[in-house]
């Protein structure tokens, strides 16, 4: 299933949740079809299977849709408990910068309130001349678990989403001590979306074609099987520490061609279009101002 939050037009402050028939086609709106479910993902997520099988029933159903033209896509998942965020995560991007393969995951995060929409606008801030682009796989938790182990960590993942890793690359390598995380979470800094894809609905997230595009340029262009450490590893890894809840969102690394490691460097300025694609999942249009 294609799992999306939405705005009906008109409504700008009712979020809801929907089912896609298909990547671009009419919504079912869940909250119609059935009442009694939450008007939000992490509240639907928070059901277990009950709310998927719900939704399941939604969409079979063919009632309750909304066209398109209806609605604003909004992230998958607002507001999560949790953005967690993993560096130097594809041997490509490693090779790119001449540094060594980790042997454990780089972790750091984002502020929630850097999560924007699929088709929302990147917000260049003043404060920055140096925003680059990384087109990410992200996935989001399903359920609460802690010390989860790498056999079973698959059944925490509700889904798989795209997600572009905005960075400021300043703040990120020269400022504040060069601890990624200024630079990583200014407002706007995180599009997720369009839909939160359910795994039984991806073939195999570690074989997903992932590209970057700037004013129709590939910037990008890489494979998640280039990936150092899966989902599994890092829901593992991550839940060693912290427990993990329904709507955490992990961004799992970024390939190679971000634009601080071009000759010479490229940034985005204002009026440029980022797009992020990845096979399955359908792809983001955020427009720099």
């Amino acid at each position: 299933m294609r799992l999306v939050q939405f705005h009906r037009h008109g409504d700008g402050r009712g979020i809801r949740v929907g089912v896609e028939q298909g990547e671009g086609l009419g919504v079912v709106d869940l909250k119609e079809f059935d009442p009694s479910m939450p008007s939000t993902m992490r509240e639907l997520l928070e059901l277990g299977d009950k709310g998927l099988e719900c939704a399941q029933r939604a969409l079979s159903s063919g009632q309750c849709v909304l066209e398109r033209s209806q609605i604003q896509l909004l992230s998958p998942v607002l507001a999560p408990e949790k953005v967690v965020c993993v560096g130097m995560n594809y041997r490509d991007h490693c090779l790119e910068q001449n540094a060594p393969i980790p042997k454990e995951p780089i972790i750091f995060s984002k502020f929630p309130s850097a999560i924007t929409g699929p088709f929302d606008d990147i917000t260049l801030p003043s404060e920055s001349q140096e925003v680059d682009w990384e087109v990410e796989l992200a996935f989001v938790i399903g359920r609460r678990g802690k010390h989860i182990q790498e056999k079973d960590a698959l059944s925490y993942v509700a889904g798989f989403t795209v997600a572009n890793d905005v960075s400021a690359r300043d703040w990120q390598m020269k400022r504040n001590g060069k601890q990624w995380l200024l630079g990583k979470t200014f407002d706007s800094f995180c599009p997720l979306g369009p839909a939160l894809v359910t795994t039984d609905s991806v073939k195999d997230p570690h074989n997903l074609g992932v590209r970057c595009l700037v004013n129709g340029d590939t910037v990008q262009s890489s494979n998640t099987d280039q990936m150092i450490f899966k989902t599994e590893a890092l829901v593992a890894w991550v839940s060693k520490f912290v427990t993990l809840s329904p709507g955490d969102i992990f961004l799992t690394g970024t390939p190679p061609g971000v634009g601080v490691f071009r000759k010479p460097p490229v940034f985005l300025k204002r009026g440029d279009v980022v797009e992020c694609q990845i096979d399955q999942l359908g792809s983001i249009i955020n427009k720099v101002v």
